[in-house]
């Protein structure tokens, strides 16, 4: 009888220790391939370097490829939650694709971290956080830039999606406030591989500034539409143009543009007394170490920032729930939203219930490309 209990002992105490160190698994989405495929892949890189274990887990890291379209987001979205069991959803790194991954996310309570700044309706975004930076942010640190300058009049070019559209929308806020009137507002599609109409209309009402609103690679080919019908003023470019595709495609066109952007990818280039010198340090170090001079992205720093994300909230959602239960997703939901100030290498994120943005107004940095880098803008 002895030995029973004996036995029985042993078998619930490992029972116990394999349930204590279940996998948490983390469904990845990015666009790996596409137009969006310069802003997925560095994510992809800073996730090599991403955390083998947390508080003890191990974590699997399943990455699919949505190849920049929004159906094939969904798909992997439908496959990661009923196939891969994900216990949380980084993805996607494009506008269009996050938005269509979130329903389904929201559906399953699956937690959904989105890579770029996607916007649902109000109410809808119980199970969406964000990494980046709002558009409302960045826009008001772009238009406070372009009043120092001197800057009273702007043309619009930006993508036709739901990107754009917020961008429109922050853009007329944050013009209004700050005296600046937008005369002329022209819109593109990712796929198009010209904008020379829109561009002639925009030239035409001859603005002191032009503000281009598309991401990675695609940010390059409608600023060099501007510049070859002769403008002449300055150009400003969001916070997913801060990537080096846009040097890199734009060359000699792109120099002097601004650039709105997270501290990460000017981490050297921060005062001491900058709350997340350390973290931009760390992450452009390791970064580049693994991946060469010059390489860091401020996509990269979203995967990196995400795992700061997730070493905060696992501890604290083990305690009521284990890894692969609604208990456990549950309990890392509401851990975003009660982590409090945390350093990230974006800035300093504090999610609450009612904020899943979480940066504040001082978040963004203007940029300037000189000699074919970003330096932080004076």
């Amino acid at each position: 009888m002895k030995l029973v209990r004996t036995l029985i002992a042993a078998a619930v105490a490992l029972t116990a220790a394999t349930a204590a160190l279940a996998d948490i698994n983390v469904g990845v989405v990015l666009s790996l391939t596409g137009p969006g495929s310069g802003l997925g892949i560095p994510m992809q890189k800073q996730l090599a370097l991403f955390p083998k274990t947390i508080a003890g887990e191990k974590v699997n890291l399943i990455i699919l490829d949505d190849a920049s379209d929004p159906g094939k987001g969904v798909s992997d979205t439908r496959r990661l939650i009923t196939e891969d069991k994900v216990d949380v959803i980084l993805g996607s790194c494009l506008t269009p694709v996050a938005a269509a991954m979130a329903p389904v996310a929201a559906e399953s309570k699956v937690l959904q971290i989105a890579a770029s700044p996607v916007g649902v309706p109000p109410g809808q975004d119980q199970w969406l956080f964000r990494l980046p930076q709002g558009n409302d942010v960045m826009a008001h640190a772009m238009f406070q830039h372009m009043k120092k300058q001197g800057v009273k009049t702007v043309g619009f070019l930006g993508y036709t999606d739901a990107y754009g559209e917020l961008w429109l929308k922050a853009a007329e806020a944050e013009a209004a406030k700050n005296g600046i009137k937008i005369v002329g507002v022209e819109r593109f599609a990712r796929t198009d591989t010209s904008v020379t109409p829109q561009a002639l209309k925009l030239t035409s009402a001859n603005p002191d500034a032009m503000l281009v609103v598309a991401s990675g690679s695609g940010a390059a080919m409608p600023e060099k539409a501007i510049v070859e019908r002769g403008f002449k003023g300055k150009i400003y470019q969001t916070h997913a143009a801060a990537t080096p595709d846009l040097v890199r495609i734009g060359g000699k066109d792109v120099e002097g543009t601004f650039v709105v952007s997270g501290p990460a990818v000017v981490a050297d280039q921060l005062p001491d007394s900058h709350p997340s010198k350390k973290a931009s340090i760390d992450f452009v170090t390791n970064y580049e170490k693994a991946n060469g001079p010059g390489s860091r992205n401020q996509f990269a720093g979203h995967s990196y920032d995400f795992a700061i994300t997730m070493e905060k909230i696992v501890p604290v959602a083990l305690k009521k729930g284990k890894p692969g239960t609604p208990e456990f997703r549950s309990a890392m939901r509401d851990a975003m939203e009660t982590m409090g100030r945390t350093v990230f290498a974006h800035g300093v994120m504090n999610w609450t219930k009612e904020d899943h943005w979480g940066y504040t107004n001082e978040t963004g940095v203007m940029l300037v490309v000189k000699d074919g880098k970003f330096v932080v803008a004076q």
